[in-house]
């Protein structure tokens, strides 16, 4: 019989940011192991709130397959003395089985008759498996932090309360930090109070729903989406729907209520950030805003209940976030007396890191680095100066003391109203762009000089003083640092020679850097190089064809990457790929002939090479042209012009030829080959797949 299986562990609130982590991975774990236990099961539904995780499996087995057993004994001759009588090794044998020697089965081998144990072992009951399954799953659980409760050496992400097994409408035997399992679970705390007895897993989610529980984590996420929709709505505006703060919110509630508040409109003077980041990070509350996109002062709140008295609700979260706006508003107000450059004298006071200094003097090496990036940036140097003086000051203030994730924001806003130029504003604030994963490069020229000239002086500072990732461990984002770097370049076209700045801003840094250290903040780059067209779903062959060419322009090399990737697709490229591997293979057998030889033309004489040679000739000043004029798709287009005659070179010409002359002739040849490929790249690395 199959039915539908439900673990459920009830718990104090979960922390709201682990909440869906632990949820997909309890319901992972605990499918996975009885997959594994040989149970078949059917879809898995995970459920989640703040007050319980719960998976539910449909259409389980109640018992695993039966499995066929067969194992084989010693040789007749072995089991069975002179006199007949059954030896060690056979009682042994039967032993291990349960079984008699004179209940075993014989069968023929090669090595003549021996015994044999055959039988079929029945299924194992779910009864049997689910404990070690929901063990199992409990071990692996993401766990920010264990804790422990009461008399108990249990320890968990919050104390356990109680727990839900059933397999249709039966208790599966289960007990979880103490708690045995059974068919009581709990509704909303308020709402609710009252235990559910469930009569069957299949009951649950609609059971729960009835009890004012949203259970599963999607369907409350959409419901708190229209809510603070239909909240904002009333209120004359549209919300702002962050879906992180969705997400975090959904962790929080099991039955979301969406309910619309005010603030006074004098804190609409405050930048959108500042009030967004209020409203959001402090309170989790959904700003809203008006069809022109400009703040409105009001807010929603997602309330766990369905109150009687909303307009209670409603005053309790005004007057809570009142003091938070007076707060930000303050700060501005006094951030804005003093002006950004008051604290520009203040940064030497505060150290960036140990051995490289302070901000001040970080500011000094950005500074430094604008004066070389000015240039291929097409940024105003005087515009670059100002800028990277002004960067890091915002860090002194009030506001960004107060709201750190505003650095760089605050800059800009307060730069403004102490009348910089634009442009200088606009860098401050693009210092940190790109800021996260996928977000966009800074815009303005004078902002993409800032932010490399910031990330290449935190790179090789930190790898100076031999702070270098290792593992999973990248406590100053290096990683994200150098993919900023490299996006930047890539995607702004800016043409420089990034190694050439790596070793401008290391040899910049306060410290004796070690020996390797310039080649591996290269391979470093290098590598996040790699996994940046990883993915753009360029594999690893391309890239691999290029690294070896040792290009620092990475608009030459993303060009050419593109290009490769896209011949690669060629029908021809298959054949033009597998004959320079073959060449290079050649060639690097007979490294000492190459080097003597001069590739004559005239002197070949077979009709095959001289086709070669001439189709060589005809697309080699086509390849070099379009290499010049940066266009290598054209270049590997030419390329695809010899495959026919390369085929039809290895299949009727023999390369290594008896007479020396000849033989250094087509090894000249095929090293002439070899390096108009190279022109572009080594496509010898390159791995095809046969088109059909």
């Amino acid at each position: 019989m199959t039915a539908t299986l439900l673990i459920e562990i009830g718990v104090e609130e979960l922390p709201p940011k682990a909440m869906r982590a632990l949820a997909d991975a309890f319901a992972d774990g605990v499918t996975s192991a009885l997959s594994e236990a040989g149970l078949t099961l059917g879809a898995t539904t995970r459920y989640a709130t703040p007050r319980r995780l719960a998976v539910a499996i449909a259409d389980t087995d109640e018992t695993t397959q039966p499995i066929e057993v067969e194992k084989a004994g010693p040789t007749l001759a072995i089991a069975y003395d002179d006199a007949g009588k059954p030896t060690k090794a056979a009682e042994g044998f039967a032993r291990s089985v349960g079984m008699s020697v004179d209940a075993l089965e014989q069968e023929d081998s090669d090595k003549g008759k021996r015994l044999v144990y055959r039988a079929t072992e029945p299924g194992k009951p779910i009864a049997t498996l689910v404990q070690a399954a929901v063990d199992q799953a409990l071990k692996r659980l993401p766990i920010p932090k264990l804790m422990r409760w009461g008399d108990s050496d249990a320890a968990f992400v919050r104390p356990v309360h109680w727990v839900v097994a059933l397999h249709g409408n039966e208790i599966v035997p289960l007990s979880v930090f103490g708690e045995s399992a059974g068919r009581r679970t709990y509704g909303h705390r308020f709402h609710h109070p009252d235990a559910i007895d469930l009569a069957n897993a299949d009951d649950y989610a609609e059971a729960l729903n009835n009890a004012w529980v949203v259970v599963d984590p999607d369907s409350r996420k959409q419901r708190i989406v229209e809510q603070v929709g239909k909240a904002a709505s009333s209120f004359g505006g549209e919300a702002v729907i962050d879906d992180g703060l969705v997400e975090e919110v959904t962790a929080l509630v099991e039955w979301p209520v969406g309910i619309a508040g005010r603030f006074d409109e004098r804190f609409l003077v405050l930048p959108r950030e500042v009030l967004i980041s209020t409203l959001q990070e402090h309170q989790r509350y959904f700003p809203i805003e008006n069809d022109a996109g400009g703040l409105l002062a009001g807010f929603i709140t997602v309330a766990n209940i369905e109150s009687r008295d909303v307009a209670q609700v409603i005053a309790g979260n005004e007057r809570v976030v009142r003091p938070r706006l007076s707060d930000a508003l303050f700060f501005w107000d006094q951030d804005r007396r003093q002006g950004l450059a008051h604290n520009v004298d203040g940064l030497a006071r505060v150290t960036f890191q140990q051995s490289l200094g302070s901000l001040a003097d970080k500011s000094a090496r950005i500074a430094a680095a604008g004066k070389r990036l000015a240039d291929p940036t097409g940024a105003s140097l005087n515009i670059v100066q100002r800028a990277a003086t002004l960067a890091k000051a915002d860090l002194l203030t009030e506001m960004v003391g107060e709201f750190p994730d505003l650095q760089g924001r605050m800059g800009y806003y307060y730069a403004r109203e102490d009348g910089e130029p634009a442009e200088v504003a606009d860098a401050i604030a693009e210092q940190y762009a790109p800021a996260r994963a996928g977000a966009d490069i800074a815009a303005t020229p004078a902002g993409r000089a800032l932010s490399l000239a910031d990330r290449l002086d935190t790179l090789s500072g930190i790898f100076a003083i031999g702070r270098r990732p290792s593992g999973d461990k990248d406590p100053f984002g290096l990683r994200r640092a150098a993919l900023g770097v490299l996006r930047t370049v890539i995607e702004a076209g800016l043409v420089l020679d990034l190694r050439a700045e790596l070793a401008a801003a290391l040899a910049n840094q306060p410290v004796d850097a070690e020996a390797d250290t310039l080649d591996a903040l290269w391979m470093f780059h290098m590598e996040r190089l790699r996994g940046y067209y990883q993915d753009q779903g360029i594999g690893s062959d391309r890239f691999e064809a290029i690294i070896g060419l040792d290009l620092v322009d990475l608009v030459d090399f993303d060009r050419r990457i593109h290009a490769l990737d896209a011949f690669g697709r060629d029908s021809d490229a298959q054949t033009v790929c597998g004959a320079h591997k073959r060449i290079r293979n050649i060639l690097r057998r007979n490294a000492d002939e190459i080097a003597q030889a001069d590739f004559n033309a005239d002197a070949l004489s077979e009709s095959a090479e001289r086709a070669l040679a001439q189709a060589y000739l005809a697309q080699r000043e086509v390849v070099v042209d379009a290499m010049k004029a940066n266009d290598p798709g054209r270049a590997l287009t030419a390329l695809s012009a010899l495959a026919k005659p390369l085929d039809a070179f290895f299949d009727q010409v023999m390369v290594m030829a008896e007479d020396a002359s000849v033989r250094q002739n087509r090894l000249a040849l095929l090293g002439e080959l070899d390096d108009l490929c190279r022109e572009v790249a080594d496509i010898s690395c390159l791995s095809l797949e046969k088109s059909d």
